[in-house]
């Protein structure tokens, strides 16, 4: 059995699913309501406060769709309850970052401006001039749209400068040697 696949999804409080047809998956709760047509070789059943997760056959695909499906269920839940986010930090000298309304201003030592305009259902808000955080319920999103800022200018070896998730780590390089 899948280890991710076996594992049951706890409803929380105010969280609703419903299971139509085809694995056709609605979500709603606090945060929002998100939809999503699930691989139809995959049963889901509703159990009391939890989703369960099972397979029909033990065949390659329906294996890797075991915990596919029941991954994705889970970050549906997770969305509409808690919401995700990702944080951005931007170094370096002059390279900074303003929101005008649903558009973000960045300033990364181009000769022009970079102005992004937010998707239908994600926020970004700047903290300081060079911190981004991308928030929203669908997981999918948030993570695409924090990977287009960040390819705007992405960090490189060896300054540092460029922008880069808050939790990565920059592996540096050492510059040119000095004459001998």
């Amino acid at each position: 059995m899948s280890r991710v696949g076996r594992m049951p999804i706890a409803i929380p409080a105010g969280v609703t699913v419903d299971i139509a047809e085809n694995n056709n998956v609605t979500v709603k709760g606090p945060k929002g309501t998100l939809t999503r047509v699930l691989p139809a070789e995959m049963e889901i059943k509703k159990e009391g406060a939890e989703i369960v997760v099972s397979r029909p056959n033990d065949l390659k695909r329906n294996k890797a769709l075991h915990g596919l499906t029941r991954a994705l269920l889970h970050n549906m839940v997770v969305g509409v309850s808690e919401g995700f986010q990702k944080t951005l930090e931007i170094n370096g000298v002059g390279y900074r970052a303003a929101k005008e309304g649903k558009k973000l201003n960045l300033s990364l030592g181009y000769s022009h401006p970079v102005i992004m305009e937010d998707p239908e259902g994600i926020e970004s808000v700047c903290e300081t001039a060079n911190k981004i955080i991308v928030k929203g319920i669908d997981k999918e999103k948030v993570g695409q749209y924090a990977a287009e800022i960040r390819s705007k200018r992405g960090p490189e070896p060896y300054k540092g400068k460029g922008i880069k998730y808050a939790e990565e780590h920059i592996r540096r390089k050492a510059g040119k040697a000095g004459k001998k």
